[in-house]
């Protein structure tokens, strides 16, 4: 009695890679790249936060401890600004010391001087928004590009398959199946990009906001610091707005 050798089949990764032509190589190509931007920033945004976190439990610890706004200047002097709290601090501090200058020859007259303040709180808000939502637009684009990348190829291959199969006349299941498994390879590639790319992107936005909630409370505190010249254990005493600030206007 004859043993019945096990079927090997030549299907597979590595075979498919033989088999591909220069688009389904351009395809890979083009998602591995992908991958590798995006996972360059997903490291670097995560680093990011955790240094701009340690950074700023250090700066809050002193800056809880101010009492004075001399104090502030002096706290703003002494450390490198490194952190988001810092450097909002920082740009109030150097609007109310504009304001404080001697009188010189000005386009307008400010009716509401703490609105000039307030904009320069509001202005570093919004830089550090903006410094933190860098490259965060590269890992949507990956994360809504990527699927489709690899469907390309996926389709790409089925349609090479399908050609080959009809030019060697044999349409068996064995024969259309293990090409078109193969082009689905291109997919799943594509899905692999995608999806951590989306992942890190929501995440990053949902810490963004809450950064940017808490610059807002901190803003108030910082306003009150500017305005009364003592620390303030509540802000509700200011009139720092978490709108845009108005105009003051006048000839």
């Amino acid at each position: 009695m004859s043993e019945t050798l096990p079927v090997t089949m030549p299907f597979g990764l590595s075979h498919f890679l033989e088999q591909t032509d220069t688009v389904g190589i351009v395809v890979l190509g083009v998602l591995a790249l992908m991958s590798v931007v995006s996972w360059y920033l997903i490291l670097l945004k995560a680093w990011q936060q955790i240094r701009l976190k340690a950074a700023s439990e250090h700066f809050l610890t002193l800056f809880f401890d101010l009492s004075t706004f001399r104090d502030a200047e002096g706290l703003i002097g002494r450390n490198p600004v490194e952190e988001p709290y810092g450097r909002v601090l920082e740009k109030g501090i150097v609007a109310c010391c504009l304001l404080k200058r001697p009188d010189e020859k000005r386009g307008f007259d400010m009716a509401a001087p703490d609105d000039f303040v307030s904009a320069a709180l509001h202005t570093a808000i919004a830089e550090e928004e903006r410094e933190r939502e860098k490259g965060l637009s590269i890992l949507a684009s990956v994360g809504s590009t990527a699927p489709f990348v690899g469907l390309f190829g996926t389709v790409w291959g089925i349609y090479h398959a399908l050609l080959a199969i009809g030019f060697s006349g044999q349409a068996s299941l064995d024969r259309v199946a293990g090409p078109v498994g193969e082009a689905l390879i291109m997919t799943a590639c594509g899905l692999a990009v995608a999806i951590p790319a989306v992942l890190a992107y929501n995440a990053f936005v949902r810490i963004n906001r809450q950064w940017n909630g808490e610059l807002e409370s901190y803003a108030h505190r910082v306003f009150g610091l500017l305005a009364l010249g003592r620390m303030e254990t509540s802000a509700a005493v200011v009139g720092f707005s978490s709108t845009p600030a108005r105009q003051g206007g006048g000839a």
